[in-house]
């Protein structure tokens, strides 16, 4: 089995400012210099700023960048993805993206909301950056009234500012984020 998390990176498909792009960089070396897989959409956006700054860290190794994309066409994928998996699911590839081992949200409109939702509902680990757009809404929130994890005093949709505590978040929380959807 793979010993690496898998930790889906959420966001704009297109960034109109640069300070996100550059957050979404320094986050995807972090993770890959820290030990996690990048796993995403595939594409623009948020998606090809997390895989380029993964493909920077000294640790890349081929493998380590997912980009799961909504066509069938592989070559639609960013430059900086590994390994591309041509869905040809559309929106429905959002579901996938949301059950990886944790989500970090990176700004994001509407279907970083819906991948959100996703992600709060499979109990999976949520972190979010507190800037413009979905994951700054959604920042140190509950999504809703379920009770995921009764051992977890302040399970919510953990907030942070930098890549630092995004990887202190992950070492410290993910192994109790433990339990996977099993049924509607």
């Amino acid at each position: 089995m793979d010993s690496k998390y898998k930790i889906s990176i959420i966001g704009d498909s297109k960034i109109v400012n640069k300070e996100e792009f550059f957050i979404a960089e320094k986050l995807g070396e972090a993770l890959i210099s820290n030990g996690y897989r990048i796993v995403c959409g595939g594409l623009g956006g948020v998606m090809e700023a997390v895989c380029k700054g993964g493909r920077e860290s000294k640790k890349h190794v081929d493998g380590d960048i997912i980009g799961i994309i909504p066509g069938y066409n592989p070559g639609d994928a960013n430059q900086y993805v590994d390994i591309v998996i041509a869905t040809g699911l559309d929106q429905v590839r959002n579901l996938v993206i949301s059950n990886s081992d944790a989500v970090v949200a990176v700004g994001g409109g509407a279907g970083t909301l819906t991948e959100i939702g996703f992600a709060w509902s499979l109990k999976r680990l949520l972190i979010a950056y507190k800037i413009n757009g979905w994951s700054g809404k959604v920042a140190d929130t509950k999504i809703d009234h379920r009770d995921r994890y009764p051992d977890i005093s302040e399970d919510k949709v953990f907030g942070v500012s930098n890549e630092s505590e995004v990887i202190e978040i992950l070492d410290s929380m993910l192994p109790k984020y433990n339990k996977r959807f099993t049924r509607l």
